[in-house]
């Protein structure tokens, strides 16, 4: 076989996968080919294996990150498959499985130990069995002997953790049921029995049993509601308990549908929020499993606007031209390749689990998914501030962006950067989060969204990571959020996050009320903004109302902010002004003593903005203190028809404090 021609991008190259119009399904299948074509050239002689450029380790070993990379793109080819597409060179993925599983193949994948990365990578060939016949049938009498006993005995009896992986390893064995192959219904049975566990309501899952409170994209399209979505189209017609199984996950989906939509804005981004969003596109495949699963929408939803969620979304990406390794292969990051925002499971295969995007390509040419005529997102159709009782959220379309604030989520154990995936205030669309490129200073701390307290002058700071209490909680009508919690122990945080409202849709407000046990230093963050002017990618002036970019006060630069041009009072407040705006003010007249100065950030702290600066109340409390922090939060995204003259139209209207608070604060 001729070794593929590498992909090589230069100086400004475009990938294929941004040059291709986007609207029908022969398209997609072309734009998951620009995916696999830069795969070709870095398979193992035998094929098993695909070694991703990026000589980067992870928690487990090499050749399972190499089993990844063979592994994650099957979610596409599969789909493609099933969906009766093809590929030039399937072939590989098929001689590449049959090589990993032949125990005397010297590229044996290995046997599964318990918590065995491997695990994972079952569940897409789990899929790509149960759908795509030809692969069985292509390994051969020997070759299927081989995967039953690699397949099958080699995760039934192994432990694994009680996470969502538990359906990774159900569809190991639907695999080998669909094909008639040795598998373990009663083991299909207990983990799905395990899974239910999961289910709080609301067509929600969380990602683990009760204690652990964490519902991001794998409680929707990495995971969980997704597998859900395929189990019911692949097993439900079986009748009886499969059936019900599959009517009830079905349910589910027409349920939370109604929460998920509010994830995605109307450009079709979506909210980075959690950990794994270095899987990208896979932010939008619970979408295209709606399809898949038969699922019917409910009203406000049409198969044209979940068409138009997915297209949008793909399409996004397609302007994201630094994601991409000079071999045209997916890096670790996010829109540019970022180790900082990387988890410790991150290989350089691991971003192809963005490939369950093309679930879609599963659905027949003849669903109305396709058929329809792409609509817009239903902004007009859908609440403009929604509270989601599951996840902890509440949404808002207002300002211009798709916006949630955030209260109680947290990973069962503290990831790299954990606070900031999870415990920040709010996320936004427009306006990515930042994470720690390092653990010294503000600058590096990158706190958006975030209150940090430091007790040893300002090196290291605390963040909200663990809520002793968070609910959302009525006001007047209006929900709020409120969470308790302690970045010391003789510290205690009462904040509350009151969304946006049509009179100052802009703003949103923050508002802790801290008793200090230590004297503490304090940092509020507002969202974090691209630091470049548009003319030449230097760093941001003072605000030129002319050009309409800059800051205010001053952007001193690393370090070195000591000095009367850097700072502004905490009710004048602090603002940058480039991709739109973003900025925060104090509102509350016991707020006293906190100054807005911008934190020029660490570059590559944020997903999306290699550069960055963050508007910032700093303050002091004694020991001993009570205060009460009302910060109000200002943005304005840049967007299609939005001109750059009204980025700050509206800092001078600032939303009021509401009576029910001023009535909380002085009775406090």
């Amino acid at each position: 076989m001729t070794p593929p021609t590498p992909l090589t991008l230069g100086y400004r190259t475009p990938h294929p996968f941004s040059l291709l119009p986007l609207s029908s399904r022969a398209s997609v299948q072309s734009l998951l080919t620009t995916l696999l074509d830069p795969l070709l050239p870095f398979f193992s002689p035998l094929h098993s294996r695909v070694r991703v450029p990026g000589a980067t380790a992870v928690r487990f070993d090499q050749a399972a990150s190499e089993v990844e990379g063979l592994c994650r793109p099957l979610w596409g080819l599969a789909c493609l498959l099933a969906g009766g597409g093809s590929y030039g060179s399937t072939q590989y993925w098929i001689d590449g499985i049959k090589a990993g599983v032949d125990p005397d193949s010297p590229e044996f994948w290995g046997f599964a130990r318990d918590n065995d990365q491997r695990m994972v990578e079952m569940c897409p060939l789990g899929f790509a069995l149960a759908v795509v016949p030809e692969i069985w049938a292509g390994l051969g009498e020997e070759g299927r002997g081989n995967l039953e006993a690699w397949l099958g005995g080699g995760v039934n009896e192994r432990e694994m953790p009680d996470t969502n992986w538990l359906w990774f390893r159900v569809f190991a064995n639907l695999g080998l049921k669909k094909n008639g192959g040795r598998f373990s219904q009663e083991r299909l049975d207990k983990d799905i029995a395990r899974l239910e566990v999961f289910y709080r309501g609301g067509g929600w899952s969380n990602d683990g049993p009760e204690g652990i409170h964490q519902m991001d994209y794998y409680s929707s399209s990495f995971a969980i509601q997704f597998l859900q979505l395929l189990y019911a189209k692949l097993a439900g017609g079986d009748g009886g308990r499969e059936g019900e199984r599959a009517e009830e996950f079905r349910r589910r989906a027409r349920e939370v549908s109604l929460d998920l939509v509010h994830y995605y804005d109307a450009e079709g981004m979506s909210i980075p929020f959690g950990r794994s969003v270095g899987y990208r596109f896979a932010m939008v495949s619970f979408w295209g499993a709606l399809a898949y699963a038969d699922v019917e929408l409910p009203a406000p939803l049409t198969w044209g606007m979940v068409k138009g969620i997915v297209l949008r979304h793909f399409r996004w990406w397609q302007t994201q031209h630094d994601m991409w390794s000079s071999s045209g292969t997916l890096t670790i990051g996010y829109s540019y390749p970022n180790m900082y925002m990387a988890e410790n499971y991150n290989s350089p295969g691991s971003p192809y689990w963005a490939c369950l995007a093309f679930i879609c390509l599963a659905v027949p040419e003849s669903h109305p998914f396709w058929t329809s005529e792409e609509e817009a997102l239903p902004v007009d159709l859908l609440p403009k501030v929604k509270a989601l009782e599951q996840p902890g959220h509440i949404m808002s379309y207002l300002g211009g962006h798709c916006m949630l604030l955030s209260s109680g989520q947290a990973c069962s154990y503290p990831m790299k950067g954990t606070h900031a995936k999870y415990g920040a205030f709010a996320y936004s669309s427009a306006y990515a989060y930042s994470v720690p490129p390092g653990l010294f200073t503000l600058e590096q701390y990158a706190l958006a969204s975030q209150l940090g307290l430091s007790d040893d002058g300002g090196e290291y700071w605390k963040t909200r990571r663990l809520s002793e209490y968070a609910g959302i909680e009525d006001r007047e009508g209006k929900p709020v959020l409120v969470s308790v919690w302690k970045p010391f122990p003789d510290v205690k945080i009462k904040t509350y996050l009151i969304p946006p409202d049509e009179a100052t849709p802009n703003w949103h407000l923050r508002v802790h009320r801290i008793e200090a046990g230590r004297e503490v230093m304090t940092a509020d963050g507002s969202f974090a903004i691209c630091n470049e002017r548009s003319v030449d990618g230097r760093y941001l002036d003072p605000y030129d109302a002319k050009t309409c970019e800059g800051t205010s006060p001053k952007l001193i630069g690393n370090y070195d902010n000591d000095t009367p041009e850097a700072w502004a009072g905490g009710k004048d407040g602090a603002f940058a002004v480039s991709k739109g705006a973003v900025g925060i003010k104090a509102l509350e007249e016991k707020d006293v003593g906190r100054r807005a100065m911008l934190v020029n950030a660490d570059p590559n702290s944020n997903l999306v903005e290699s550069r960055t600066t963050i508007p910032t109340l700093q303050g002091k409390i004694g020991r001993g203190e009570t205060v009460w922090y009302v910060s109000a939060i200002y943005a304005k995204p840049s967007g299609e028809g939005i001109a750059k003259e009204t980025y700050l139209d509206g800092w001078e209207k600032v939303v009021e404090v509401p009576g029910w608070l001023r009535t909380e604060i002085s009775g406090a």
